[in-house]
């Protein structure tokens, strides 16, 4: 039986394909304030503008591709059974190969009705309008968790991190909750691995391996020690 490996990726893994993040610059993404259009509040302030700014992020994505580090993850399935816990709204982890991926954040190619969370309807990278309206004739919006909601799929998440026999965070800072909390769930018995070039926003505990490298390079020496 395959051993089981659990993958914590965060913003730095989609970096490496050209897709800037709110932390790229004081809390700017793209040149909008993160509160703006990442968050509850700044969808009842300006709904239009929130639309428009994740239809231009569906376009962005539609011209990137994944980069190493993410088909290094769909390789890994032929030696383990791997289940990919993304904080990322890209679909650069399923265009890369990987057959099990949870979206703790939502997925940026999916919209929903503002009425009925469960009312998801995948759109790939089209845009949408205000006034376009889902089935239930209720104001479509992103499918994306923002600051202020829930993160529904945290539950899961933590099940997959404490059944892992390894468990890896790459691209991650670790500084957005609930996420951040995960690496600590994770076994005492585990292998465990952390890549990233920089410092993250915790003390880790003791069985992880630091690979203080970029997602491309970081992900390849721990499939090598994986494999070895």
């Amino acid at each position: 039986m395959k051993k089981k490996l659990t993958v914590l990726t965060g913003a730095g893994i989609s970096a490496e394909s050209g897709l800037k993040t709110f932390r790229d610059s004081d809390g700017l993404w793209e040149e909008y304030n993160v509160m703006d259009v990442a968050s509850i509040d700044g969808w009842r302030r300006n709904p239009g503008l929130v639309i428009e700014f994740y239809n231009q992020r569906r376009r962005q994505l539609a011209e990137v591709q994944p980069n190493k580090a993410h088909t290094i993850l769909a390789e890994l399935e032929e030696h383990f059974d791997v289940n990919i816990v993304t904080q990322n709204v890209d679909d650069l982890h399923e265009r890369a190969g990987s057959t099990k991926v949870l979206h703790l954040h939502g997925e940026l190619t999916k919209v929903r009705s503002v009425r009925n969370e469960a009312l998801v309807m995948d759109i790939g990278y089209e845009s949408i309008a205000m006034g376009q309206t889902g089935e239930d004739g209720a104001q479509l919006r992103p499918n994306i968790v923002w600051f202020g909601e829930a993160v529904p799929l945290i539950i899961d998440a933590e099940r997959l991190v404490r059944d892992a026999d390894i468990f890896a965070v790459v691209g991650s800072s670790l500084v957005v909750y609930p996420a951040a909390g995960l690496a600590a769930v994770a076994r005492p018995d585990a292998r465990a691995f952390l890549i990233d070039p920089n410092d993250v926003g915790m003390s880790l505990p003791r069985n992880f391996v630091m690979i203080k490298e970029a997602a491309t390079t970081g992900v390849e020496k721990m499939k090598k020690a994986l494999l070895e």
